[in-house]
């Protein structure tokens, strides 16, 4: 079992490393054509708002006594797998 600190790192590595695949989809999304920028616009703008979303409940998490760390790494960890997916299905369709 993985301890706070170790957690918190894991996490931290992760939003960092999907901060750059953001940046990667976002420079092919400025050259797709007009008709799908849009769209692709719209899938990076829910995708950083989830990754806000991870960010905000791990600075929660940081900040929470003993005693909550459990119940908020368990809603952390089923955030971070939802927004998983949603990276994992917006980086297949941006190839």
């Amino acid at each position: 079992m993985e301890n706070r600190e170790e957690y918190q790192g894991k996490i931290e590595a992760q939003l960092s490393e999907w901060g750059a695949e953001l940046d990667k989809l976002k420079a092919k999304a400025n050259k797709a054509k007009a008709d799908t920028k849009q769209g692709y616009h719209d899938q990076l703008e829910a995708l950083r708002s989830k990754q806000a979303s991870i960010h905000a409940k791990l600075q929660e998490l940081k900040t929470s006594g003993d005693d909550a760390w459990e119940d908020l790494k368990e809603d952390l960890d089923h955030s971070w797998s939802h927004t998983k997916d949603a990276f994992t299905k917006a980086i297949a369709r941006f190839k």
